[in-house]
């Protein structure tokens, strides 16, 4: 009665917490900010993020996940303990059961860190998930059913696209291109056709403002301020929308031939299965204006956003963290 569980999307991003029949109870950015004189930790999440490209010296604010795994395990144990503290309450006597979303394409010994990880954060048990089939579940895909089904999930740091048949990943690939490399190409752009340098928040806000996979029949303008890369001065410019379709083309054609991969070591029968019910996108980068026509097009299958595409791989979690029995060959476990 009194076992918590928790379960986590420890996405590049943001992590998103969510708890059985509560749902999702915490949203947060995967930011942690350090002090460099004595290693201590004094935010995370949305005060961490406030941080960035702010601090002084003697702060830095970084993320610990690089491309959907750790780069830094002591700051992703110290993020996940301030999360599950959050999602159990500081003065809990019983240890949560913690079930982790991880990137299809992790490594074992990847795998090991995030486990190693949840274990040190104050998890009684932890058990890990591949994003592909949480976030399948999340979206109400019937992954268990002999047929296939493809899910498309498009975070911050990594591209998951799968088919799914019978609980388990058939065909899967996952590229490091996501939401942070969008951005990035954003900043890129700006940087060499305006000599503007905008931080790594301007192009994100750049991106859900105006951003959009095709050109818009109806062009976007945005007003941006950065610093001038020949004067060194402040300075404000107008972009539309379609200085950022062409910015991110590049890392869009990465992500449409990572679907095509995948589509091509899928068994025929499965195919089928995949061409008459639609490939299902999910994760927050899904949301871009125009991705699910330009995927459409690209690739000829139907492409759909699922009803929560943010929040689809964290409740995905917390439903198969709820439902073991049913999901244990889609769940591996520390035990």
């Amino acid at each position: 009665m009194f076992v918590k569980k928790i379960g986590i999307d420890l996405g590049t991003t943001n992590v998103l917490v969510y708890l059985p029949h509560r749902g999702i109870v915490t949203n947060e950015p995967s930011v942690v900010a350090i002090s460099t004189t004595d290693k201590s930790i004094l935010a995370v999440g949305d005060d961490a993020k406030e941080m960035i490209g702010r601090t002084p010296d003697t702060i830095i604010a970084k993320r610990p996940l690089k491309d959907g795994v750790i780069a830094d395990y002591k700051t992703t144990e110290a993020m996940l303990r301030y999360f599950v503290g959050k999602a159990v309450g500081r003065f809990s006597f019983f240890r949560p059961e913690v079930m982790v979303a991880v990137p299809g394409g992790i490594t074992s010994t990847e795998k090991r860190a995030v486990v190693d990880a949840t274990m040190r954060a104050g998890a009684k048990a932890a058990y890990i998930i591949k994003e592909p089939i949480a976030a399948a579940i999340g979206s109400n895909i019937p992954i268990g059913s002999a047929s296939g089904h493809m899910i498309i999930d498009i975070g911050g740091g990594t591209t998951e696209a799968a088919v799914i048949s019978l609980g388990g990943i058939v065909a899967c690939t996952s590229v490091r291109v996501a939401g942070n490399k969008l951005d990035a190409a954003i900043a890129s752009f700006v940087r060499k056709k305006y000599n503007l340098a905008v931080g790594e928040r301007t192009a994100e806000q750049i991106k859900i403002k105006i951003g959009s996979a095709l050109p818009l029949e109806k062009k976007m303008k945005l007003d941006i301020k950065g610093r001038d890369m020949i004067l060194g001065l402040p300075r404000i410019i107008t972009i539309n929308s379609d200085d950022i379709t062409e910015a991110i083309q590049d890392e869009l054609d990465a992500i449409i031939t990572a679907v095509k991969s995948v589509l091509y070591d899928t068994p025929p029968e499965l195919s089928a299965d995949v061409m008459s019910k639609g490939m299902v996108l999910s994760g927050g980068s899904s949301l871009l204006k125009n991705l699910d026509k330009l995927l459409t097009d690209a690739i000829g299958v139907p492409a759909y956003l699922s009803e929560e595409p943010l929040l689809s791989v964290a409740k995905g979690t917390g439903m198969a963290l709820d439902n073991l029995e049913s999901y244990k060959r889609s769940v591996s476990s520390n035990k």
